[in-house]
């Protein structure tokens, strides 16, 4: 059984920091590129960051500079550190791993 289970949500102020962490379990995570997505309030899910199996990592404009995507192969873990947050950065982060592994969500809520 597959399961993902992301931590680390809060509320902070805006122009703070949080450091997101999703813990895999039931598959081979080194073999599998992971994302993170969000979505925030009346609006669609939309992809954050994506951390290949090797070292390349990409980003979503709106977060580019600002977060950075890690992985620790040998604790099933993925991280996404959040810088300068936003308002705007507000709502439920989404740890997920291709094509149909998904965690509950971790809500991040930035007060301006």
């Amino acid at each position: 059984q597959v399961q993902l289970v992301e931590s680390g949500g809060g509320l902070v102020q805006a122009g703070g920091s949080l450091r997101l962490s999703c813990v895999v379990s039931g598959l081979i995570f080194r073999l599998n590129p992971v994302h993170w997505y969000r979505q925030s309030p009346g609006k669609q899910r939309e992809w954050v960051a994506t951390h290949a199996v090797v070292e390349t990592k990409n980003y979503a404009d709106s977060v580019k500079g600002r977060f950075t995507i890690s992985r620790e192969n040998a604790k099933n873990t993925a991280h996404l550190e959040m810088n300068s947050l936003k308002p705007d950065d507000t709502g439920v982060y989404y740890c997920h791993i291709g094509p149909n592994y998904w965690g509950q969500g971790t809500q991040v809520t930035v007060s301006s």
